[in-house]
């Protein structure tokens, strides 16, 4: 694994992690914020939990296990895209900027709001990198191909010994005659 990895992961799931323990300890800190965000969520998705602060805690548990998984290396490209998908209502309702009227709150919140999308980004690429190694994608094409080489050298050998197979036994036939 290369440095930059093994530096950038744990950089990168550090603000997760940190958030995360926040969420699950004081969920009552971001329940308001949250419940215009998280109550059309939770009436479209039935296996969430109906509280807001359920839900806020759950949040942060997922943000607190897929950063310490993005941190350690282990399993990765989910954690980063568990925490991914936590991240997009935690944007939308901490930091809506067009609803404010105050510009330096509305400024201060847009930077807040650009920041995550950042870091939604690296997330997305930490998802997908696969580590130097290759994809399961690549992977499978690749033994799909040599599959099909296999058989047309299977295909040729057989041709190519049928017929003198074929020749040896119409002798061997009309020897026995």
């Amino acid at each position: 694994m290369s440095l930059l990895r093994v530096l950038g992961r744990p950089m990168l799931a550090s603000m997760f992690v940190a958030g995360g323990l926040d969420s699950v300890r004081h969920p009552e800190n971001v329940s308001p914020l949250a419940e215009p965000v998280v109550r059309p969520i939770t009436d479209r998705v039935p296996v969430l939990p109906d509280r807001t602060e359920d839900c806020v805690r759950l949040s942060g548990a997922v943000q607190v296990v897929g950063g310490l998984l993005l941190a350690t290396g282990r399993m990765s490209r989910p954690a980063a895209l568990a925490i991914a998908v936590t991240l997009v209502p935690t944007t939308l309702a901490a930091h809506r900027f067009w609803e404010l009227e105050d510009p330096g709150e509305r400024a201060q919140q847009r930077i807040h709001f650009l920041k995550n999308l950042s870091m939604l980004g690296g997330l997305l690429i930490a998802a997908d990198d696969t580590g130097a190694a290759p994809s399961v994608v690549w992977r499978s094409r690749h033994a799909a191909h040599d599959l099909r080489r296999d058989a047309h050298l299977v295909r040729r050998s057989v041709r190519a010994g049928a017929g003198p197979a074929a020749v040896a036994g119409r002798v061997r036939a009309k020897l026995s005659c």
